[in-house]
């Protein structure tokens, strides 16, 4: 849990930057992220006894966990401001407890009890009011980046074991098949004008977006992913939003709702505390 933890600070302390590089173009950003934190992971990548399936399988997971999550995700921005994003990320925790069960065959209740308040404490924390031209379809590219990292979780969390690999010996291969996807789609669309132009301090934060909340960050929350239950895995989904919030009120000196942050936060914290009552993993 302890990385889970980690990198929901690191997220926390990063979220509000990808606004200020979104007007690069989301193609653009999200290949730069992907190639930047492939970089990082590459000196330790082992292929080595891994079959060619195999190997082509952890890059598809990092295709559709990276790739494809971080192109719509960020091309939500041109419909959404920062506070809706991270407002529409509140229901990933059932889409990981969903698909899970999806995959086992089975019906955990407590764990779906436990990522319903999650989702009602983080959205007490951010929740305002909507209703303007384009939300819907802001929102829908938002629950498609939902989805495709819940299901890339997962898998990773159900095929890494088995490869006897350690995580930082296997991410290379899932940041290659990010990268591949978002170059590929970044080629006919990058605008090569905001690009050239792009100034000293995006170019800083594309650098720390790609190999510090992507490459280190995604690191994490795999390696955590292996080594926690699905409800807790569910919860920390969304723990990155109030510590954002909370990060964004003591650091950056911005306008807080206390009241209403430490009821969302007490919620959440109720949601850690109703997995833990299961005492089982899975």
């Amino acid at each position: 849990m302890i990385l889970l933890l980690i990198v929901s600070i690191i997220w926390a302390l990063s979220f509000g930057l990808t606004a200020e590089v979104s007007g690069l173009g989301a193609p653009f950003v999200t290949a730069a992220r992907t190639v930047l934190a492939a970089l990082v992971f590459l000196p330790f990548l082992r292929v080595k006894g891994l079959s060619p399936r195999r190997a082509l399988t952890f890059a598809g997971i990092g295709a559709l966990q990276f790739g494809l999550m971080y192109l719509l995700y960020i091309a939500s921005f041109r419909w959404l401001r920062s506070s809706e994003v991270a407002l529409f990320t509140i229901f990933t925790p059932l889409f990981v407890t969903l698909l899970s069960d999806l995959l086992e065959r089975r019906m955990s209740w407590l764990f779906l009890a436990s990522a319903l308040l999650a989702v009602l404490g983080t959205g007490i924390c951010v929740w305002s009011s909507l209703g303007r031209a384009g939300l819907f379809r802001g929102f829908l590219l938002m629950q498609g980046a939902n989805l495709c990292f819940a299901l890339g979780q997962l898998l990773y969390r159900r095929l890494a074991p088995a490869t006897g690999r350690r995580d930082r010996e296997l991410m290379g291969l899932l940041y290659l098949g990010a990268a591949a996807v978002a170059v590929a789609s970044a080629v006919p669309w990058v605008r090569w004008d905001r690009v050239l132009g792009m100034s000293l301090p995006q170019l800083g934060v594309l650098i720390y977006l790609g190999a510090v909340a992507s490459g280190l960050g995604f690191f994490l929350f795999n390696a955590g992913a292996r080594r926690t239950d699905i409800g807790t895995l569910a919860v920390f989904n969304n723990m990155k939003i109030p510590l954002a919030i909370l990060a964004s009120g003591l650091l950056f000196r911005e306008a807080v709702d206390w009241p209403r942050l430490a009821l969302g936060g007490a919620v959440i914290a109720g949601a850690l505390g109703l997995n833990g009552l299961g005492g089982r993993h899975s």
